[in-house]
């Protein structure tokens, strides 16, 4: 099914976000999908060198400050020919992803984390989001300075981790950086946090060496960072953010090579929005880069980064896992059907069960197996005309459109409670498998009750978070 680029451009620019405020608003039932356009994106990716945070001169005081990004498989350290092959940086993906749920439902399973507070005064400050999909990580990065002076440094951003930390010296054990692992002892701000400090409190696993508080943060896919709790100065472009509370760690292992570490944005007491709460409100907003370009998506903490006209959904907390970010998920839909299944299948239990999380570090997003078999079947009734390919790593339900320049698709909508949809556009539900033409559902089931929205559905949309109003907004912009 041939049509003109320029007419699959202008709707997929339409189509990009489309939100209304009632499940009764029309909406388009179709959308043009440029398969050509997107299987440039899987060519080889070009590395670009390892640079300094800078900042932006020449710009309004109402501007924000901006920090220049890259993702880590873009970074010269972390630059290799398999790397380059898109079919093998698309099943390194999906492995991270599947061990990244898994650590989730463990996470879950064992009763989550507990909650405290620590408020650190900031302004509204502004970080360039770069996406990891594009490369086969998953993740998103953002550039920043630590210490003083300050160091530069490339942070995985977790919407479901809390603590703030990084690699630092003397490194006993540590993964390969993009930048000089950080050495405390060239910061005239590093301070080491005291056994008896009540923010040594706050952290779970801690313990006490030579009179300072350490901590151990285990990730279930066996990632793991040890060290010193401190208090440091961070720099966001031109904010300087003083005693923030990070782990400075000098075991570590695991999934984050090319990053020095990891900045929390999740709701415990040590995540990073949560230190701040005293001056954002908990407020916080991203946007990701679209995975096969050369942008960069923003992440904005503070007050100041919550939009006039985006689309607000009840924000709902889990005491079990307060680090996570539920949302009131009351259906999907395919084209002009809802598919049929019961709000209930996605419901948060009194007991913590259940529910829907949205998080930026994963990257498929899943339904419970009833529900994402409803969801599966619908949309395959509606792309009957389109050749269908085996299925590929944890997707059964693909394509072969080798010799299609533009294909029809039906939209994919997600019904929230209260009654906003979230219309998707087709990147962001039919993505490439290989570098020839091969495309799958980007959905997949759990087999347990939780659902989980990811990074590759929320990518292009402005998404925000206001903890002081308990809402999560979507739009109105995109990226």
């Amino acid at each position: 099914m041939l049509a003109s680029p320029a007419l699959s451009i202008i709707l997929l620019a339409l189509l990009l976000l489309t939100l209304s405020t009632t499940a009764t608003t029309s909406y388009p039932d179709f959308q043009l999908f440029n398969v050509t356009q997107t299987l440039i994106g899987t060519k080889n990716p070009r590395p670009l060198l390892t640079s300094k945070y800078h900042f932006l001169s020449n710009i309004s005081d109402q501007e924000k400050w901006k920090l220049k990004l890259v993702h880590r498989d873009k970074l010269s350290s972390n630059t290799t020919t398999t790397l380059h092959e898109y079919s093998h940086r698309f099943h390194a993906r999906m492995q991270r992803d599947e061990k990244r749920v898994a650590s989730l439902l463990r996470f879950l399973s064992s009763g989550g984390g507990h909650d405290g507070g620590a408020a650190y005064e900031v302004k509204d400050f502004e970080s360039d989001v770069v996406s990891g999909m594009d490369q086969g990580s998953g993740e998103y990065f953002v550039r920043i300075g630590v210490g003083s002076p300050p160091r530069s440094q490339y942070m995985v951003i977790d919407s479901g981790s809390d603590i703030v930390w990084v690699q630092c010296q003397p490194c006993n054990q540590c993964y390969r950086q993009s930048d000089p692992v950080f050495d405390p002892a060239d910061s005239a701000s590093y301070t080491g946090v005291s056994c008896s400090s009540s923010v040594c409190d706050q952290i779970e696993n801690s313990g006490c060496h030579a009179g300072r508080c350490r901590y151990e943060v285990m990730y279930g896919d066996g990632s793991y960072t040890k060290g010193t709790l401190a208090l440091e100065t961070l720099t966001f472009g031109g904010t300087v953010v003083k005693n923030v509370a990070i782990g400075c760690g000098h075991i570590n292992r695991g999934m984050f090579i090319g990053a020095a570490g990891l900045l929390g944005l999740g709701g415990g007491s040590m995540s990073l929005v949560s230190q701040l709460a005293g001056q954002t409100g908990g407020a916080f907003s991203y946007c990701l880069v679209s995975r096969d370009t050369d942008g960069s998506g923003s992440l904005v903490i503070g007050r100041g980064a919550m939009p006039v006209g985006a689309a607000w959904v009840p924000l709902l907390r889990n005491p079990q896992a307060p680090s996570f970010y539920y949302v009131g998920l009351s259906g999907l839909g395919v084209g002009d059907i809802r598919v049929p299944v019961s709000e209930d299948i996605f419901q948060l239990t009194e007991l913590g069960y259940g529910g829907v999380v949205m998080d930026t570090g994963t990257a498929v997003t899943r339904f419970p197996t009833l529900a994402y078999n409803a969801f599966r079947d619908a949309f395959i009734a509606q792309t009957g005309n389109l050749p269908r390919a085996s299925g590929v790593s944890i997707f059964d339900t693909c394509y072969n459109l080798t010799d299609f320049f533009t294909v029809r698709v039906p939209t994919v909508s997600l019904y929230f409670s209260g009654g906003p949809i979230l219309t998707l556009p087709a990147r962001n539900f039919l993505i490439p498998v290989d570098d020839v033409g091969t495309f799958c559902f980007a959905f997949a089931s759990s087999a347990s009750g939780l659902s989980i929205i990811g990074n590759i559905q929320q990518e292009g949309i402005q998404i925000s978070f206001d903890g002081a109003n308990g809402f999560v907004g979507f739009g109105p912009n995109v990226c």
